[in-house]
């Protein structure tokens, strides 16, 4: 342990190092600022039904003063937003972390796009009935903005900032103002994270099929190396295990295979005009799209083949394993897939879990014995202490773009 934690400091500074300074290419290069286009009158982001999975989620029923789940809303006396509060009640002002989070962060994009306007709330947390029936205004989960300035020529280029300041729903609803939701607090953790189901299944050297949520230090386990050839890899740890929190899966499934990961977990594709692994990249299970293809483990020939997404659909599953081997990759179900989660780069990813792969060769090395013995109770459930550091470290340096939205939960159970 205590040669771990001086890994971790040592990789701390050197990556805090590498993302100022870059140390080569393709890794802390500056992203050029991205070109926003403003959504259109009527346009919702994402382009789903608001109260649906794939965006803010359903309604859990209405938050008044007296219930349990007012304790839920928090106040938001953010001085750079402008709340319109006409029922002088401070209602605007309620709403949920998550919401908070949001509203705080597209205050600053509005103020960055245009100098001396500020982001105005014309309507919050309702606890008068002024809307429809299952409105999230009622939970505290919806804001209606504008500009200061009520300039209704900015509102397009607002929507696209609510967007990119993580809102899980935006609608240039009216000329008047723009709606923005966010999805639930336990919606959220249940969504968070980068992991498999507990049962999945992965290869042993020996050719035996093991669950994931079974894994142990000493176990080997069929995975890829650089070039895409296979290759046996020691397991290491569980960045996250979590065998009680009830989680939502991406199924991404082929003709005759299918891998089960979360949103935020990355798995390698290519596009459909190649078939060339070289050309595999990682992306976020939750930007993959049918047609796109990854690579499936062929059984008669032993290597991995690129094979099309046909279908793309989501399930609920009890307990979400994340298990990180020496190679940063792992064949689960056939299908090729990262070890890494929530940062867009893998290699980068791969990288910064360096001292981790040193502490465990060097105890492999020096306590083969302890190592053998040891089993999966070793490690608690939850996010490991590393990934946490790993994570606040990618929030103060890296780019939000680069980081998925549903990264990691608060806690994990």
């Amino acid at each position: 342990m205590m040669l771990l934690a001086r890994s971790a400091l040592l990789a701390a500074l050197t990556l805090s190092l590498a993302l100022a300074c870059g140390p080569g290419r393709g890794y802390g290069r500056r992203k050029h600022p991205k070109k926003l286009t403003p959504l259109a009158y009527k346009q919702f982001i994402p382009n789903v039904a608001e109260k649906t999975l794939g965006a803010s989620g359903r309604y859990e029923g209405k938050i008044t003063r007296n219930s349990e789940r007012f304790k839920e809303l928090i106040p938001n006396y953010n001085p750079d937003i402008i709340f319109k509060d006409e029922e002088n009640t401070g209602a605007d002002r309620l709403m949920t972390q998550r919401c908070k989070d949001k509203l705080n962060s597209l205050a600053i994009s509005v103020m960055n796009q245009w100098p001396g306007v500020k982001l105005r709330v014309t309507e919050g947390w309702d606890e008068d009935g002024h809307h429809f029936e299952e409105s999230l205004h009622y939970e505290g989960r919806a804001v209606d903005i504008t500009t200061s300035d009520r300039d209704k020529s900015k509102y397009g280029m607002l929507s696209r900032l609510a967007v990119e300041a993580g809102f899980d729903w935006v609608y240039y609803e009216s000329k008047a103002h723009i709606h923005c939701s966010v999805k639930a607090e336990n919606s959220v953790a249940a969504k968070s994270g980068g992991c498999f189901p507990g049962a999945s299944q992965v290869q042993l050297k020996d050719g035996r099929k093991k669950a994931v949520m079974d894994l142990k230090p000493g176990d080997t386990v069929l995975a890829a190396d650089d070039a895409g050839k296979l290759v046996y890899s020691d397991f290491v740890m569980f960045t996250d295990r979590d065998p009680s929190t009830r989680r939502v899966f991406y199924v991404i499934e082929t003709k005759a295979q299918k891998i089960t990961l979360t949103a935020a977990h990355l798995i390698f594709v290519l596009d459909n005009s190649t078939s060339d692994i070289q050309a595999a990249r990682a992306t976020f299970a939750s930007e993959v799209k049918p047609g796109q293809k990854v690579l499936v483990l062929s059984g008669d020939e032993g290597r991995l083949s690129p094979v099309v997404v046909e279908r793309i659909y989501m399930e609920e599953h009890q307990g979400s394993y994340a298990p990180v081997t020496s190679h940063g990759t792992i064949v689960v179900d056939h299908v090729l897939a990262s070890c890494y989660a929530v940062i867009q780069d893998h290699r980068l990813a791969h990288w910064a879990f360096a001292p981790v792969r040193l502490a465990h060769g060097l105890s492999s090395l020096l306590l083969p014995e302890t190592s053998q013995r040891s089993n999966s109770t070793t490690q608690p459930d939850g996010i490991h202490w590393y990934s946490r550091l790993l994570y606040r470290m990618g929030t103060w340096l890296l780019d939000k773009r680069s980081l998925h939205p549903l990264g990691m939960p608060a806690q994990s159970s």
